[in-house]
């Protein structure tokens, strides 16, 4: 990583939103759950109630593989961010002489994402947003599509979290890169429908003030 951008001083820029997308597969939200107990009746912490071990291996992996599709496709629409932030900062003379790149804007959403940013990832309940971007990310440097599970041991997908980790360290290491700050970049977040929502009243207020 190259040394903290100074030259931009209290300048700021607003980079294009993030725009994160449902996830359309139809997982109910209790399977997961019950892959967290699973997980919890194989360690021993709490009584398994009677169901067999294969039982709850088999609920174990199951979620733990929804987990990993749902944190892949949160991955292509940071990379689609990250991709529209690079984009833009092509564009702009005075970022010209800076080693801007994909990484710059992983480390921005991760590391330095904005207090207004956090505030409603926190109101969404994610608290812990680090871990998820950086293992979205991870996943989508190495996949161009989810990997099937047929492809995938037991011993990776019980497991599987550690391994984005790895992969977003080797992407963030793979080149040089200009570390920004939420001081001077800033971008808003938005849920699909939402950002669908407020473009279809600003259209509708235009349309109003031109009539």
């Amino acid at each position: 990583m190259s040394p903290a951008i100074s030259p931009l001083g209290e300048a700021v820029w607003n980079l294009p939103p993030l725009i994160l997308h449902p996830f359309n597969e139809q997982i109910a939200p209790s399977s997961l759950l019950e892959s967290s107990k699973a997980a919890l009746m194989l360690s021993g912490l709490i009584p398994s109630e009677g169901a067999e071990p294969e039982v709850l291996k088999r609920r174990l992996l199951f979620g733990r593989y929804s987990e990993l599709r749902m944190l892949f496709f949160l991955g292509k629409d940071v990379f689609r961010w990250i991709e529209q932030c690079r984009e833009w900062a092509e564009r702009i003379p005075e970022l010209a002489s800076l080693e801007i790149r994909p990484q710059s804007f992983a480390r921005l959403v991760t590391q330095e994402c904005p207090e207004a940013v956090q505030q409603k990832l926190m109101r969404w309940g994610v608290a812990d947003y680090v871990s998820i971007f950086s293992r979205a990310i991870g996943l989508n440097a190495m996949f161009v599509e989810p990997p099937g599970v047929e492809i995938l041991s037991p011993a990776f997908l019980r497991n599987y979290h550690r391994y984005p980790d790895f992969l977003f360290r080797c992407f963030m290491d793979a080149e040089p890169y200009s570390p920004l700050t939420a001081a001077n970049f800033r971008f808003e977040l938005y849920a699909s429908g939402e950002y669908s929502r407020m473009l279809e009243t600003q259209w509708s207020e235009a349309t109003d003030e031109i009539g």
